[in-house]
């Protein structure tokens, strides 16, 4: 287990590393003069020329992507030039709001999308499979910024259940909760449905294996059998899932964000690549990118745990 762990941290960090490369070098390459953008039209080539150099964009671009890493491992994410302020100070504060959207997401989303997938699969053939089927197609053919308009017209608008924008007062739970529901909705509802239609699939084909056979032939309870049995390898595919998922739901949750008015990385992002404002782009990124690569080792290693297989299989 310890060797599989290793092999995948080495993984994870050489996709950091090669992804975030990319990003730089793309965003440093784009059309347009960065010192026009930041100093202006009415900028002195003095003006410029030192601003260059205070952003090392003189050198070349293998050199400057050295820097970049060399400053990050230092700890250094950059300047925000256009705020004067380091790019750590807005990355980190929008960071916990995306991170609990995010989860909460995944948390809610996951658990009714595997508890729709198993209650279908346990009625397979049934009125409830049939009506299960069509609504996990109905969900996952939702976009994420539909719903999201859809849900703050009618239930933060017409009905006035939710608030419509902002993520609560901080230290409210209570608050911050009833600012999570809308959003979260709006970014979760599509993987409900995905995840029932993968968990329904791969209860289906558990439920033919020889030790699901056997259980039946020693008389244990149905219940028992799908829920103890079948469903912990069931839950394997939706767990890996939802790991490369994480991706998907850090851009949904930048509309998400744009649409409730909600502070997070996403809507840093956004407003970030408006202005141009490209150290915030990087240091947002390089986060967004961590993150998705943590919960991806994390699913790996959820995986490994529940299925022995995995490990045994990485070791010959």
């Amino acid at each position: 287990m310890g060797r599989y762990i290793i092999q995948r941290v080495a993984l994870g960090l050489a996709i950091l590393l090669v992804a975030i490369s990319v990003l730089y070098a793309l965003m440093i390459t784009l059309p347009g003069d960065p010192t026009t953008v930041f100093l202006g039209p009415r900028a002195t080539d003095e003006m410029r020329a030192v601003f260059s150099e205070r952003l090392g964009l003189n050198n070349p671009v293998p050199v400057q992507i050295l820097q970049f890493w060399g400053r990050i491992f230092s700890g250094d994410l950059g300047e925000d030039v256009l705020r004067n302020r380091p790019v750590a100070t807005p990355v980190f504060a929008a960071l916990p709001n995306t991170l609990i959207l995010v989860l909460a997401s995944i948390g809610w989303s996951a658990a009714l999308g595997i508890l729709l997938g198993a209650f279908s699969a346990a009625c397979r053939n049934s009125l409830v499979d049939r009506v299960t089927g069509v609504l996990s197609v109905a969900m996952l053919a939702a976009p994420s910024f539909v719903v999201a308009l859809w849900s703050l017209l009618i239930f933060a608008v017409v009905l006035n259940w939710f608030p419509a924008i902002g993520a609560g007062e901080h230290g409210d739970l209570a608050d911050r909760i009833h600012h999570l529901v809308l959003p979260s909705f709006a970014i979760g509802l599509a993987w409900v449905g995905y995840i029932a239609r993968i968990v329904r699939a791969s209860m289906l084909e558990v439920m033919g294996e020889n030790h699901i056979r056997t259980a039946r032939a020693f008389g244990l309870p149905p219940h028992k059998i799908i829920y103890r049995y079948a469903l912990r390898i069931a839950v394997l595919p939706a767990v890996s899932v939802l790991g490369v998922g994480v991706g998907g739901l850090l851009s949904s949750a930048v509309f998400a964000e744009i649409v409730f008015a909600r502070p997070g990385i996403g809507r840093l992002i956004y407003e970030s690549v408006i202005s141009r404002n490209y150290p915030v782009v990087m240091g947002s990124m390089l986060v967004a990118i961590a993150f998705f690569v943590m919960c991806t080792l994390a699913a790996d290693l959820v995986n490994a745990m529940l299925d022995p297989r995995l490990r045994t299989s990485k070791k010959s």
